[in-house]
Parts: structure tokens; sequence; C-alpha cells
């Protein structure tokens, strides 16, 4: 009976290791095929057959889909950059904009495009701890920028804008204002905070070492939070 229990617990274990070990490679293999027969199927879509790698060459090339989405971003980047395709981007600029609803659209993608990948964000930056929902229940947070316009002017402290993501999907969550004082800087990046909040907190990032620097006044002025509080 003992000898029963021994084996059918090491086999549990055994199992779970193999889950732990096979499942991430599994799902990451099948996202990444799945990934690249979509965007494949899409550029066949685009072109007549005679230009298929099928009849070109007589076999399938995979992968041909995101190889040809990255050269085209890479040449809308370079298109962009000079003087015509800037002058063609905000002529395409104006004309969404005054298309009945597909302006609303256009521009909610725009905005969160210009916070989230252009190179000079603020967006997403800075990791923050703010006790949400209430005091003693500390939640982490992204800082998004600072507060202007009328929410800033009836608020008597220097607010920000912290995006509360929730778990373990980080993509849905909650816009709220805080009093700058209130939000505690964080040393852990964004993509270690990102995967501490889909784990549900079992993935913890590395604890830094803090480091003393004398800060000038020009940096306390443009500091969006404040450093780490200590006690």
């Amino acid at each position: 009976m003992a000898l029963r229990l021994l084996i059918k617990t090491k086999l549990q274990r055994y199992f779970l290791a193999g889950l732990v070990a096979v499942v991430p490679i599994g799902l990451t293999a099948l996202v990444v095929r799945w990934t690249i027969g979509f965007m494949d199927l899409l550029l066949l879509r685009l072109i007549p057959e005679r230009y298929w790698p099928e009849t070109l060459f007589g076999f399938a090339l995979p992968g041909i889909g995101v190889l040809a989405t990255l050269l085209l971003i890479l040449l809308a980047g370079v298109l962009v950059t000079n003087y015509f395709g800037h002058s063609l981007l905000r002529l395409s600029d104006w004309v969404m904009k005054r298309i009945p609803l597909v302006n609303g659209i256009y521009n909610l993608f725009k905005q969160v495009a210009d916070t989230v990948l252009a190179a000079d964000r603020q967006g997403f930056r800075k990791v923050v701890l703010i006790e949400y929902p209430r005091r003693g229940i500390w939640s982490v947070g992204f800082v998004t920028g600072i507060s202007r316009g009328e929410v800033q002017r009836i608020t008597e402290q220097r607010m920000i804008n912290v995006f509360m993501p929730t778990t373990p999907n980080p993509t849905s969550g909650y816009y709220i204002l805080v009093p700058e004082v209130e939000a505690v800087e964080l040393k852990m990046t964004v993509d270690e905070a990102f995967k501490l909040i889909i784990s549900g907190g079992m993935v913890s990032p590395p604890e830094r070492p803090q480091m003393v620097v004398a800060a000038t006044e020009a940096d306390e002025t443009n500091s969006v939070v404040p450093d780490i509080k200590n006690g």
C-alpha cells in the first residue's frame, strides 16, 4: 500500500513537472504557427495567384506574410519621415477626422498608438504602487501621464493618470486619477510588472538595490511620481 502511494505521488509530481515544461512551449509554438499562417493567408488574398510562392517556386514559403508585413511597416516609416510622406500623412489624418463614425475610431487608435508606440512617450514607462481600491490595499499600476485641463484645474493637488490593469488579462482595467504625492514609484520594469500581474503574483521580479542619487532641482520639477518612500 505504501509502495503504491509512493509510486502514485511520484507519477503525479512527474506529470505536473512535465506540464510546466511542455505547456508554455506548446502554446507558444501554436500561437506562432497560427500567426504566421494567418498573415500568410492575408498576403495571398491580396496578390494574384500567379505570384504565389507555390506558383513561382513550386513550394510554399511559411512566414512570407510576416516578412511582407515587416517590410511594409518599414517602408511606411521611411515614407512618413520625409517631407512628401509627412504631408501625405497629414492629409490622410485630415480626411479620417472628417468622416462620420470613422473619426471616433481613428482618433482612439491614434491616441493609443501615440501613447504606447511613440519614441518620446511618457505613458507605460513607470510602474507605481497605489493604495487601491481602498486604504490598506495596494495595487500595481502604470503611469500614463500627468492630468491636464479641467480635471487638473478643479483639483487642489497635482494629479497623474494611472491605468490599473486586471489579472490575468492586463489589457482590461481601470483609469484612475491619483495625487502625485500618493503614488510610489517602483524599480521594476513595465515588462516585469506585466508578468507579475498576469501570473497573479506567482512570478515576482528580482528586487533591485536602491541607488542614492543626488537629484537636481530640475529633475524634481520634471518627475512624474516621487521616489520610493522609506518606512
